[in-house]
């Protein structure tokens, strides 16, 4: 009975100290999250299979989801940044639940309490950050604004440091373990939840394609790798998602690098997608109007004399950003999927089929936003390794706030700097 016993505990992973650790923390049964679909698609599909019902409640609930998509960027980049956030607050809930009742904290003092500050800290933080950087005219021009902007760090300090004590008040001496377990639990969530939306924003300034065409590729890997999977997976691809194959892995990638190239080509030839989304201070409001850069001009390529006799063509003309495009594509289908992956090793770690209901057929939001933050991070990086340079215009904002004798200095030796180098005689001499 012993080693039947054993041998139970270690599936999926499971081992004796895992046992030992729920029962110090009290048990972490499965926590219910099945999925609940309208009764109208029930009567509807009331005839098929479990699995084409599934297959079809997923379908039409992934078209709903991709227009209220095309929605939300027809409205613009505040409505964007607001969904952004929206998204955020649902999946840090998701994950904060999950841990408060796997971990039956219900008796834990100011434990949610605490979680929601920190959530709250954190984003005082990052999103005055944002603030401060891309609306800095208007802050130096209303004093209250100026005033916050200014010490906007040391209230931030101020802000975590009051949670962080108000925590070390509230330890008990029956939970002292359970409660630092949760404090890190909250910590963890607020890295991987609030750090990569603050990124995803990040990107939107960058241009609207930066936004899009991202979190598009994710979408379209996501369905085409089910839709592979579903018609013609064969083979396991990983023991952590029993429903992947490789069928499904491979097909996603070839279909997402073609889709990627084609909505780049459409986009790019928009400046409403290619602008850098930034604030106009006298209108008060959001402007996306630029000159499009080198990035979005079309050029010609030469074709390698390889593929030359396949397709028939020397030369193509295509934008540089589909070039980029591939790289975001095929990070979005090889790497992208290991959000994925991870989401399903932490929903099997606690037993639990979905981070939650919300969605039928899909589970939680942080279900179908797994891959997208780690997607966000890598967009991210990929802007600020190859592609953004200096903002002439954010340095000539910075400078017209210095005193006057300030900006003198600046103004003589940056002077003295283009006459060394030859640059200023010649335009005096135009």
């Amino acid at each position: 009975n012993l080693q039947e016993s054993e041998s139970e505990n270690k599936l999926d992973g499971e081992t004796a100290s895992d046992s030992e650790s729920k029962s110090e923390f009290g048990g972490s049964p499965p926590v219910p999250t099945s999925d609940d679909t309208p009764e109208v698609l029930n009567r509807a599909l009331s005839n098929l299979s479990s699995r084409w019902k599934n297959w079809w409640v997923r379908g039409i609930l992934t078209l709903a989801m991709i227009t209220f998509f095309f929605i939300i960027i027809y409205l613009g980049p505040m409505v964007l940044m607001t969904i952004v956030m929206c998204v955020q607050i649902k999946c840090f809930h998701e994950i904060i639940t999950i841990g408060y009742n796997v971990y039956h904290s219900y008796d834990l003092p100011w434990f949610r309490t605490l979680s929601w500050y920190f959530l709250l800290c954190v984003n005082y933080f990052f999103y005055g950050e944002t603030v401060t950087d891309y609306f800095f005219t208007l802050v130096q021009r209303e004093e209250p604004l100026r005033i916050l902007s200014k010490y906007h760090r040391f209230i931030s300090f101020t802000l975590y440091l009051t949670g962080f004590c108000m925590f070390v008040l509230s330890l008990v001496k029956k939970h002292y373990r359970l409660q630092f377990y949760m404090f890190g639990w909250t910590h963890v969530t607020l890295l991987i939840v609030v750090t990569q939306s603050h990124l995803i924003i990040h990107n939107l300034f960058e241009g609207m394609i930066w936004f899009i065409v991202p979190i598009s590729c994710v979408i379209c890997n996501d369905i085409m790798a089910y839709m592979f999977g579903f018609f013609f997976g064969r083979t396991p691809l990983i023991k952590l998602s029993p429903k992947k194959t490789w069928e499904g892995f491979i097909g996603g990638f070839f279909s997402t690098v073609l889709f990627g190239l084609l909505l780049s080509y459409v986009m790019s030839g928009y400046r409403c997608f290619t602008c850098p989304v930034e604030f106009n201070n006298d209108t008060n409001s959001f402007t996306v109007d630029c000159e499009p850069s080198e990035l979005f001009q079309l050029q010609e390529y030469n074709i390698p004399v390889v593929l030359q006799s396949v397709v028939g063509w020397k030369t193509v003309r295509m934008y540089p950003f589909q070039i980029h495009s591939i790289a975001l594509s095929t990070f979005a289908s090889l790497i992208g999927p290991f959000g994925g992956f991870f989401a399903s090793g932490f929903k099997r770690a606690f037993k639990i089929k979905d981070f939650a209901n919300t969605i039928p057929g899909h589970g939680g939001i942080m279900d179908r936003f797994d891959c997208q933050y780690l997607m966000a991070t890598f967009v991210n990086v990929y802007i600020a390794s190859f592609i953004r340079g200096p903002n002439p215009s954010k340095l000539i904002q910075q400078f017209l706030t210095l005193r006057p004798d300030q900006q003198l200095h600046i103004f003589n030796t940056l002077k003295a700097h283009l006459v060394d180098k030859g640059i200023l005689g010649s335009l005096e001499d135009a």
